[in-house]
């Protein structure tokens, strides 16, 4: 993988970091943060993965990077499900999903 295409995926994934650090502060303390992981999700769906699939398809990137990429974006909204149950923001009947 050349340089400035790693320097472009540390970008991207600074995005997505930044997305979820928002996100956490959106959480209401009393419950009825679930939609937020999903929001997370579809940003990285909605501006990330055309941005990676248009990488791979140039040749930029092989599908095991792409792969091993989108996984750990999609980490990120796992992670900021679990921060978000910790913290109060999702209800207990809403945390399996």
């Amino acid at each position: 993988m050349e340089a400035e295409v790693r320097k472009e995926l540390e970008t991207l994934k600074g995005m997505v970091l930044n997305w979820k650090k928002d996100y956490l502060g959106w959480a209401p303390p009393d419950g009825g943060g679930e939609f937020l992981a999903r929001e997370l999700a579809e940003e990285i769906g909605t501006h990330v993965f055309p941005y990676i699939r248009r990488m791979y398809e140039c040749n930029y990137l092989t599908q095991t990077e792409v792969n091993e990429f989108l996984e750990g974006c999609y980490r990120q909204v796992e992670d900021l499900h679990d921060t978000l149950a910790e913290m109060g923001a999702i209800k207990r009947n809403a945390e399996g999903g």
